[in-house]
């Protein structure tokens, strides 16, 4: 068994709890930092520091962001009939990536999952319903993932949505099933919201 000195297993430990980071990852990382200048160290942990200390979510749709309101909401370009509903704030840029939806967002912050213990309560349902109530809504597009949680969770909010006499559309699955929208390209992505669907 290899046995690592205190500091370099420390950030060993700390790496790993990276997602998609396992122990052989992040002891290649960790080896990688440590060939790396102390300049460039520092530099990315006064990026990592920056960011927690500057990037918080959107008032307004839950985006991660460092000036409230996002710049997304804040452009008086966007379509403010139509807003977007996503799981995760990297979806919102997989989304922008294919330069074809120009309305607003909605970010959940997750989705429900019971198997999880994540309820309708633990996301930004609430925060949805009173966009939709207080502004000039005419459609929500319900872009949750293609699997399990991610359609229970559309079909869920289609049923709140739908009395609020505004159109529900869902994403057409030009995605294949149990994908995630970060990792699409864009054309699949482009396709997928311009084939959408009434629910």
């Amino acid at each position: 068994m290899l046995y690592h000195v205190k500091p370099v297993a420390n950030l060993i430990a700390e790496l790993n709890k990276l997602p998609g980071v396992g122990p052989k990852t992040a002891q290649r990382l960790a080896f990688h930092l440590l060939s790396v200048s102390a300049e460039e160290a520092r530099a990315l942990a006064q990026a990592i520091l920056e960011a927690k200390e500057k990037v918080q979510y959107c008032s307004v749709c839950g985006d991660l962001t460092d000036q409230d309101p996002c710049a997304i909401c804040r452009d008086e370009n966007r379509d403010r009939s139509i807003i977007c509903v996503v799981e995760h704030p990297r979806d919102v840029v997989a989304l922008e990536r294919t330069r074809e939806y120009k309305g607003l967002y909605h970010v959940l912050n997750g989705v429900i999952s019971p198997m999880d213990g994540i309820g309708p309560e633990q996301l930004r349902i609430k925060e949805l319903l009173d966009r939709v109530r207080d502004h000039q809504v005419e459609e929500v597009v319900l872009a949750t993932n293609p699997n399990v949680e991610g359609e229970a969770t559309a079909m869920y909010l289609a049923k709140l949505l739908s009395p609020l006499g505004v159109k529900v559309t869902r994403i057409a699955h030009g995605l294949p099933v149990g994908g995630e929208l970060e990792y699409a390209d864009e054309m699949t992505l482009a396709k997928a919201f311009l084939g959408r669907r009434e629910m």
